[in-house]
């Protein structure tokens, strides 16, 4: 049998993830793709610039739990519960200067296509910014959006001082169709509504 053509393959995946009940964005709307995969998403790869012997002043990625919000009531900022004992912690504490990536290989969808995550197909966000902690109303939001996602965290070990804090987004890099990548402004991002959801 022949190979698809890359455009039914992705339609396939749509009617696919229609049937399911995860409505993504057609990828013409880019800002809403990008609100989209950062809802979707429950953990982040995050790189930062390194403090740390032998690798100071490389790149350092790790991974971290993130939320936007609740299920349903995406923020569009990503938070995150975070302790100073943490390694890239300590890095953003040298400087908040960050990256975080997002992909819809962490949800069902790109598997079901048959998309790897390298795929332009199987979409992901990369966003620029910075981190920075958060206090009163927001922290209240912060621990609502992260505490109903990741029920674990509320019984970390209080001795490890954990705080919340968002990642603040300066650009979003969005890679969800073949052509190369494409930019959204803050501005952008926070104006589209993510209105992919699970029924």
């Amino acid at each position: 049998m022949s190979a698809l053509h890359p455009a039914c393959v992705l339609l396939l995946g749509h009617l696919w993830a229609s049937c399911r009940g995860l409505h993504i964005p057609p990828h013409g709307e880019v800002a809403r793709v990008a609100r989209f995969v950062a809802h979707r998403c429950d953990w982040a790869s995050m790189a930062t610039v390194s403090t740390h012997k032998p690798v100071v002043g490389q790149p350092f990625s790790n991974v971290f739990s993130v939320s936007d919000g609740p299920d349903g009531s995406g923020s569009g900022v990503p938070y995150m519960y975070l302790t100073r004992m943490e390694i890239s912690v300590q890095d953003l504490k040298a400087n908040p200067q960050a990256s975080l990536s997002m992909t819809l290989a962490q949800t069902h969808y790109c598997k079901q296509q048959g998309f790897d995550p390298q795929s332009p197909l199987c979409a992901h966000i990369i966003l620029s910014g910075s981190v920075m902690e958060v206090n009163g109303t927001e922290a209240d939001f912060a621990k609502e959006a992260l505490f109903s996602r990741h029920p674990e965290m509320i019984g970390w070990p209080s001795d490890h001082n954990w705080f919340f804090a968002k990642f603040n987004i300066t650009q979003v890099w969005v890679l969800d169709y073949f052509g190369g990548v494409k930019t959204v402004t803050p501005e952008e991002y926070f104006q589209a509504a993510p209105d992919g959801k699970h029924r």
